[in-house]
Formats: C-alpha cells, structure tokens, sequence
C-alpha cells in the first residue's frame, strides 16, 4: 500500500475536513501518498484528482463542509460509471480508497470492494442513520444548530403567545428530531418511525392551555410530512397562532464541535491502519467511544433508525 484515495460523497456534513486531515497527515507519517478526489463518485469516474500534502489540509478542522466537495453520482451506481472509477484508480496507481458519506455512499464503497478493489469507509451523516456507529460525523454539529434555532425561536413564541411547528432534517430517521427537541425543551417531536397522532398532539396542547401555557414548540422531521399541513391542523383545531419554522441546510452547515472534529480524526486514522493491515471492506464506525471497524456488507444490509419504544419513553419527559 503506496498511494491511496479519499473522497466524500453525498450531502455534506460537519467534520468531514477532520476526517480529511487526520487521512492525509496520518497517511503521510506511515510513508503513504494521499490523493484528493474531488466532487465524489463522480469527481472518480472524471479523474479528478489531486495530491494532498500536510499544507494541503491545514486550517481545515475548524470549517464546515468539505475541501474536496461533493457530488451525487447516478452514473456510478450503473456498472459501466463503476468500471470507469476503477480504471481512474488503477491509472493513478492508487492502491486503495476511503470514503466518507452516508447510507447511499457507503453502498457505493461496498459495491467497489466486491469488484476487488481495497476501501475503506468512514459515516459522513447529520442524520445518524448509519448502521453500526453510535454516532456519525455531523450529527453532533447539525443538532447544535437545531437547538441554538429553538432556543432563538422560543422568546419569540413566548413574547407573542404562539406555536410554533419548526422541521427540521430525517426524511427516514427521526434522531435530529428526537435529540434535538428533548435537550431543548420542546412540547411535541415528531418522528417518521412513529406514526403521527393528532388526536394526542390536540388533547396534549389543551392540557398546556389549562395550565396557563401559551406557546408551544412542536418539531417535525421532514419525514412526517409538511409541517405547513401540521400547523394548520393544530390551528383548525384549537383556534391558536401557529408560525412555521424550516430549517433546510442551515442544519448541515458552521464549524463543527469538539465531538464530531473528534470523529473525523479518530475514523480517519483508523481507516489508514485498516488500509495498511489489509483489513479491507469495513466502515470506521464510533462504539463504546472508540472507533471500531464494521463490515461494510452489514453495514449496507442494516439500517439504523430510532427505536418506538425508546421514543415513548422519552416523550414522557416532554
């Protein structure tokens, strides 16, 4: 193992760069070349690939996003885009490959290891949705911009006695959602695990009526459905204000925290070990706080979604 390749793919999330970093200056102390490729999957069937040196990845664990950028690729999940990305990769004489994305990425990673090719992957999700990680990278920081949104929100919905229903991101997995919500205070979470109860949200809202309550914060994960659709619901029912919040991609974006730039750098340096040690056709993923490899076939067979039952149990806090 001489030269290897690193790219991230799919939506970006915060601490990629730290994942990034710790590849390209891990990889450069254990004697390997480190080869940039840019936009993806699909930056790998295009041949669009870079060398990477320590100055290369300097000041990047701080930022958001990714310095190689990222792409989605249709093409590549069609075996003739797959037999150029190897061809790419086997010109540049690179030896072996780490990618860093989500549920869609991964597969993609998977997909070249069972063609013959080394590779490595490393979660790269704000939605946590990654089979076999406690957490995957982004997740942490994306959380962090939901409730510093709700706390902002909340002295508006307070000053002005009104509800506010605020999604936020997980069209399958609920975990921004549930997360977010309980450690900032809200009234009602909803998550696309758990069908949705209108009945219960109305009954739960008068209750806080009763009780002099007169604001609400309710977040929805894009997955239950339109939040507009909720809000008026609510409105219809209880003769009550309601204001709509979506947070779209401000969620994906600011500097990542301490926990996901210590993802990043940890996975980063376990998948060079992985790569050396010809463990091949794992993902890194973070268990009992440390990095763990996982096979990626599980990893691609399996999905991680919030448990009903553990949902429950929380809303009884709310």
């Amino acid at each position: 193992m001489k030269r290897i390749g690193v790219l991230t793919s799919g939506g970006d999330a915060p601490g990629m760069n730290s994942a990034i970093r710790s590849i390209v200056r891990y990889g450069i102390a254990q004697g390997l070349e480190v080869i940039g490729v840019e936009r993806g999957y699909q930056g790998l069937i295009e041949g669009d690939f870079r060398l990477l040196n320590r100055d290369d990845v300097s000041e990047i664990v701080h930022r958001g996003g990714t310095i190689l950028k990222t792409a989605r690729s249709d093409e590549f999940y069609k075996d003739e885009g797959q037999k150029k990305a190897l061809e790419n990769l086997e010109n540049n004489n690179i030896d072996g490959l780490i990618v860093i994305g989500g549920e869609g990425s991964l597969k993609g990673a998977y997909s070249l290891y069972k063609k013959g090719f080394p590779v490595i992957g490393i979660p790269g999700s704000i939605d946590n949705d990654i089979w076999g990680t406690d957490y995957s990278i982004g997740f942490d920081t994306a959380c962090n911009n939901v409730i510093d949104a709700i706390n902002k929100i909340r002295d508006t919905a307070a000053a002005h006695e009104r509800t506010f229903v605020i999604e936020v991101m997980g069209r399958e997995c609920g975990y921004i959602a549930l997360i977010s919500g309980v450690v900032s205070g809200a009234d009602v979470i909803l998550i696309p695990e758990v069908p949705i109860d209108f009945l219960y949200i109305i009954e739960k809202l008068r209750d806080r009526q009763k009780r002099a309550k007169r604001h609400n914060i309710i977040i929805v994960s894009e997955g239950v459905g339109s939040a507009y659709f909720i809000g008026k619901q609510i409105e219809d029912k209880l003769d009550i204000s309601t204001r709509i919040v979506v947070l779209g991609h401000i969620q994906r974006g600011g500097s990542p925290t301490v926990l996901d730039r210590t993802l990043g750098t940890y996975m980063g340096i376990e998948a060079i070990r992985s790569l050396i040690n010809k463990k091949f056709g794992v993902m890194i993923g973070w268990q009992n706080n440390r990095p763990i490899p996982v096979s990626l076939e599980d990893v691609t067979k399996n999905k991680k979604r919030v448990d009903p039952e553990m949902f429950y149990e929380i809303e009884s806090i709310l």
